[in-house]
């Protein structure tokens, strides 16, 4: 099962001028709100007509400007999921359930169809409740049942869980996840959360502003985002500006440092780099001040370490054996710390560099706490404490605007 768009429609000042394909396959459109990922979907369900261009579902032309083609919703035989699940308030779920089925004339089929999905969704408790007596969850399992006994040639979520409580939101994501699997067939889901996104989705197309930057395999697009605004929607913290000072080395402007990056990843085209949180690593050596040796036993299953050049370095996630021959390489001080629910993100200022914004990263709870408490014995605030980081080179993503 496949799905071709090309499509135009201008609303107001925006304009939405989308192309993309998939093959049995899930397919993301990532974005902030307003990008146009909810129009392209009722672009392609067909309840909204688009200017010009394109749409074909497994070699139907569902819309056609040139050969003016339009086919209705019906026709279309599309299973699109609203944010708000769309159920007939003055229907009981096994009414709302049973509209799907308008396309079986023989009505024991009808029954049949209905009867096994309320099974195999769990809902034969709530069969007799109306939408307003239900849960959001069971309003989304209702929903999605009423849109599978329909038999739809491709199915388009749209922000699914956005209305959910987190907890809520990670087991229906499960059951998601095994909806679209026996679906097998093409699905498009709009989102714009990240997480969401990289658990459902096979591939990923980021969108702004009405057009698509980037396309891909999930974590090639992870990966490897091409744009700030990808970068920042795949979850990159640290970004900055870079000046280009020779092959394969850059000067970034944000943090006032140069900094070396992989070969594989260098173009001469580039105009902005960023750095994940958890790509940075933080270590440190009797030259900062923090003498391992006697304390080193206490760090057992929260530190690793290597004796380089004679000196005892605590890595953070990743063991540098010749953490020494790193190009980048910076000595730092905390100016900020950012409690999350497991760990902090750390804001460092690099000593010597002349920086317009801090560079993040993110450490464990557990091993920060042991870094404090080592530190002369905790004496000193945080704010005094020195740290070196290393910016893999492989680790700098490079973008082009």
């Amino acid at each position: 099962m496949s799905i071709f768009v090309d499509i135009e429609k201008k609303l107001g000042s925006f304009t939405l001028h989308t192309k993309f394909s998939a093959e049995n396959e899930t397919l993301a459109l990532l974005g902030e709100s307003g990008c146009g990922k909810s129009i392209t979907l009722l672009c392609i369900a067909g309840v909204i007509k688009p200017d010009r261009g394109k749409i074909v579902v497994d070699d139907i032309v569902f819309f056609d400007s040139q050969q003016n083609i339009n086919l209705t919703p019906q026709e279309r035989k599309t299973g699109i999921l609203f944010q708000n699940y769309a159920l007939f308030p003055n229907m009981t779920v096994y009414e709302n359930i049973m509209l799907g089925t308008k396309r079986e004339n023989n009505k024991s089929i009808r029954k049949q169809v209905v009867d096994d999905i309320i099974q195999k969704f769990h809902i034969e408790n709530i069969s007799t409740n109306y939408p307003h007596q239900i849960s959001g969850g069971q309003r989304q399992r209702v929903a999605l049942a009423r849109i599978l006994v329909s038999k739809p040639s491709i199915l388009l979520l749209d922000e699914p869980f956005s209305a959910l409580d987190s907890h809520l939101k990670f087991k229906l994501e499960r059951e998601m996840i095994t909806t679209i699997n026996e679906f097998s067939k093409t699905v498009i889901l709009v989102s714009h959360d990240r997480d969401e996104v990289y658990r459902l989705s096979d591939s990923i197309a980021i969108m702004k502003d009405g057009s698509i930057e980037q396309i891909g395999k999930k974590e090639d697009v992870f990966k490897n985002p091409i744009t700030k605004n990808g970068a920042i929607l795949t979850g990159c913290k640290n970004i900055s500006d870079i000046i280009i000072i020779s092959e394969n080395k850059i000067f970034a402007e944000q943090w006032g440092i140069d900094l070396e990056v992989e070969p594989e990843r260098f173009n001469s085209n580039i105009k902005s780099v960023g750095i994940r949180l958890h790509d940075i690593k933080l270590f440190y050596d009797r030259l900062s001040g923090y003498n391992t040796s006697n304390n080193f036993d206490k760090l057992d299953n929260i530190s690793k370490s290597e004796d380089v050049a004679g000196k005892n370095i605590i890595l953070d996630n990743h063991i540098y054996k010749n953490a020494h021959h790193e190009p980048n390489v910076f000595r730092c001080n905390i100016c900020e710390k950012i409690e999350n629910t497991f760990s902090y993100t750390l804001m460092l200022n690099i000593l010597g560099a002349s920086m317009k914004t801090p560079i993040g990263i993110i450490i464990d709870k557990n091993k920060y706490q042991a870094i404090v408490d080592h530190n002369n014995n905790g004496k000193n605030s945080i704010y005094d404490i020195n740290l070196q980081i290393v910016i893999p080179k492989d680790s700098i993503i490079c973008m082009y605007t």
